[in-house]
């Protein structure tokens, strides 16, 4: 509900802080007081578009803020979603810079605009006069008929497996289009596959038979070089190895005069080892040295061809090049396995549909066993309304596509007078039939559904005498349940309020102001009498009827 509203520098209003209560507050002024004021700066805490001639004074920041208690409204998830601090009295804040700029804050943290509507939408429901259409919209109808029947959590079990048979059967198009144009391609990719999977690819090895080619090609001349190092090194007694040998032959019969002739020994020792193992991997190249052209031959082909391939396919190297066969590969298997997929999506649709079906006949049974006691409901709030003849008639058809209401379609009739034919409620009732209308289902709905803070602006509009006090009574009685606000002028309407708020404009200085005052009870009778008296607030009898009115 809301507790407070702290409104700053918005239009005719400089500065005002507002408390609320629960049930029934009435607001009443003089037209043009400023009552719709009222209502923009709520407008703004709940998410509606403002511009910067909202400020009264352009310079100046515009500042409208609401605290709510949201304890009984079950949000967290809305804030866990939106990764807000949870608070059971939540602040909304929304402030008009100079520059024309917006911002919002829920408890203090920055949040968009839509995040704010979001909220907004959950916690206040303005009903100005044009949102009365809303009682022909088929979603409020079944939102009213589903209420009524509690059927909210059926619902949204159903809802669950409806969207699952929705993406179900998105998946099925989807794959069915890709499948449709991947069978275009696939005989091309096919024999692009064919054509590399042939040609048994292997990592390295573009460059391990350029390094063997390039040894083939100059056979003779390696051969040749690996033959005089062998000899250079090998050759008794001018050979490096022999010369070695000498040499730590010479050193070993010094090591026991100094330890630097034992390091020395040491070292020339290790310099033979190594020389040694030189040598030897010398001998095993030299007999691998082959000019063999039948190998040339062979690498010199095999190389054109994976340039050849790798030429085709527009890369730089081997390995790309069986990248591009791997994803042919995953390609063509899923290509060739997306009949199964089909399958396995065709009886994920049944039964999903299946399982929405057999909750969608839960939810009409409920309905249709609710929309009796629905009806007598209403036609008897329309009675004390003044529209005893008034006849609603509540259908549904069943259909074979199902929507997010289920598999029927809905739709309210409607009759305000006696022997008039029913027709859809939009067609068969005038603007203020349908506030009578959007009343009573209202007040139904206050029975079965914890509502946020309601406002009315002005639905009584065309009422009067007797009728206006029955719909006082209505509201007052919808008021212990929920929060509800009632911008009137009608004093029977007036004095059905447990609090009572008062808008009026005053010159200060050379400005124009507006001003909301809560009233007590002295104060309520005065502005009850001048309601009742046209203006005159010292009559007798226009006092004497506001005392009958307040209580």
């Amino acid at each position: 509900m809301l507790q407070s509203l702290s409104i700053k520098n918005y239009a005719l209003i400089e500065k005002v802080q507002l408390d609320f209560k629960e049930g029934f507050t009435v607001i009443t002024g003089e037209t043009g007081a400023g009552k719709s004021i009222l209502l923009g700066a709520l407008g703004l805490i709940t998410g509606k578009r403002a511009d910067s001639s909202s400020a009264g004074v352009a310079s100046e920041k515009c500042i409208v803020e609401g605290v709510f208690a949201v304890k009984d409204y079950n949000l967290e998830y809305f804030f866990k979603r939106n990764d807000l601090d949870y608070e059971v009295q939540t602040i909304i804040r929304r402030e008009l810079l100079p520059s024309g700029k917006s911002r919002a804050f829920i408890n203090d943290t920055p949040v968009t605009l839509s995040q704010l509507a979001s909220l907004g939408a959950l916690l206040v429901d303005i009903h100005s006069q044009h949102k009365t259409l809303e009682v022909v919209e088929n979603e409020f109808q079944f939102n009213i008929l589903d209420t009524y029947s509690e059927n909210i959590d059926l619902l949204d079990e159903y809802r669950t497996y409806f969207k699952a048979f929705k993406k179900a059967q998105s998946d099925l198009k989807v794959l069915k289009e890709k499948q449709a144009k991947a069978q275009q391609e696939f005989d091309y990719k096919s024999f692009l596959y064919a054509e590399l999977d042939e040609a048994q690819l292997t990592e390295g090895e573009y460059k391990l038979l350029e390094d063997e080619l390039d040894t083939l090609s100059n056979a003779d001349k390696i051969m040749q070089q690996l033959v005089e190092a062998i000899q250079k090194i090998g050759l008794e007694e001018a050979g490096a190895i022999d010369q070695l040998t000498q040499s730590r032959a010479a050193l070993s019969k010094l090591t026991n005069y100094g330890s630097q002739y034992k390091e020395l020994y040491n070292r020339v020792h290790s310099v033979l080892i190594e020389l040694e193992d030189v040598s030897s991997t010398l001998s095993d190249l030299s007999e691998t040295v082959d000019a063999d052209p039948l190998t040339l031959e062979r690498h010199n082909n095999r190389l054109q061809l994976l340039h050849s391939l790798m030429k085709k396919h527009q890369v730089d190297s081997l390995e790309q090049l069986i990248e591009i066969k791997d994803s042919l590969d995953i390609f063509l298997q899923e290509v060739e396995g997306a009949d199964g997929t089909a399958h396995t999506l065709e009886q994920k649709i049944e039964k999903e549909k299946s399982s929405a079906l057999a909750i969608a006949a839960q939810l009409n049974k409920k309905r249709k066993n609710s929309i009796p006691n629905l009806i007598a409901h209403v036609e008897q709030i329309l009675g004390a309304l003044g529209m005893p003849n008034a006849q609603l008639k509540i259908e549904l058809t069943e259909k074979e596509v199902l929507d997010l209401s289920g598999d029927v379609d809905l739709e309210f009739l409607f009759s305000a007078n006696k022997g008039s034919e029913l027709k859809p409620l939009g067609k068969a009732a005038s603007g203020g039939e349908l506030s009578r209308v959007m009343l009573a289902l209202k007040s139904v709905l206050s029975n079965h559904k914890q509502l946020p803070t309601l406002i009315f602006d002005e639905i009584d509009t065309g009422v009067s005498g007797d009728i206006a006090v029955k719909m006082g009574n209505i509201l007052k009685q919808m008021g212990q349940t929920m929060q509800l606000i009632s911008i009137t002028h009608l004093p029977q309407i007036a004095g059905q309020g447990n609090a009572h708020f008062k808008v009026f404009k005053k010159d200060v200085s050379d400005k124009t102001q507006t001003f909301i005052e809560p009233l007590d009870k002295e104060e309520r009778i005065k502005e009850i009498a001048g309601m009742l008296g046209g203006g005159n607030t010292e009559s007798s009898a226009a006092i004497e009827h506001a005392k009958n009115l307040l209580n």
